[in-house]
């Protein structure tokens, strides 16, 4: 499923597509990327971000059976170099839901791998819970990496097919937002990302299969045209 609302201008672009495999074409077009995958990675990344963290990132857990290229250690590895730019502590959020750390640890060796390499020590390593993870675990002034099967694969193919930036999204509430501000927030986001690199915006759905990501892919996509970011005018984020 894609479509595309706008002009054929390349700045003035917004896209809606889905899968992993979206995600890499919106990386090769030169778009900022933004993955929605609301239950529960881009909701988790969300309310992290509510909680004070100072960067997402999200990876493929080990042996996914991609249609598409990923390379959690590479992620692991630039969250590591972030955490150090930082002088933070990097946080995984992972699967399966239950607090199982031997088993969470059994599927992100890889991207455990990337952050070792980076030097780097994991404070802790939680459950994919969406806007209850933040009481798991204080999230301020940390980097946060989400290793998970849907949302991370689509947030990694993106990354290492070269994608500008790659951020997340919702419409889910948080203990901080409510009512349309996730959404807003999401678009907002997107946005500014889109003007600091200068280039169009793909919303991905994690999975065609998920209608609620297409759902809430559609709602972000309607909050950034409120943004003025299609408009001509230069009234960008005026009410954001």
């Amino acid at each position: 499923m894609e479509h595309k609302i706008g002009n054929n201008d390349h700045i003035k672009t917004l896209n809606i597509t889905s899968n992993a495999s979206g995600a890499v074409r919106a990386a090769r077009d030169g778009n900022v990327v933004v993955i929605v995958d609301i239950i529960d990675m881009s909701t988790s990344a969300e309310a992290a971000l509510d909680a004070g963290a100072v960067d997402i990132f999200a990876a493929s857990p080990d042996n996914i059976l991609a249609p598409v290229k990923v390379n959690p250690e590479k992620i692991g590895y630039f969250a590591g170099k972030t955490a150090l730019k930082h002088s933070s502590e990097l946080l995984i959020v992972t699967e399966p839901r239950l607090e199982d750390k031997e088993e969470q640890r059994k599927n992100i060796q890889q991207a455990l791998s990337g952050v070792r390499r980076a030097g780097v020590d994991v404070l802790d390593i939680i459950p994919n819970l969406g806007t209850e993870v933040v009481k798991l675990a204080d999230f301020s002034e940390k980097v946060v990496l989400l290793v998970t099967q849907t949302g991370g694969v689509a947030f990694d193919a993106a990354y290492n097919y070269g994608a500008p930036a790659v951020t997340t999204g919702t419409v889910v509430r948080t203990l901080a937002k409510k009512g349309i501000k996730p959404a807003q927030e999401s678009a907002a986001r997107a946005v500014r990302l889109a003007l600091k690199y200068n280039t169009g915006i793909t919303l991905v759905a994690a999975s065609s299969n998920s209608y609620e990501d297409i759902l809430a892919a559609e709602q972000i996509a309607k909050m950034i045209i409120n943004t003025g970011f299609l408009s001509s005018d230069g009234n960008i984020l005026s009410d954001y």
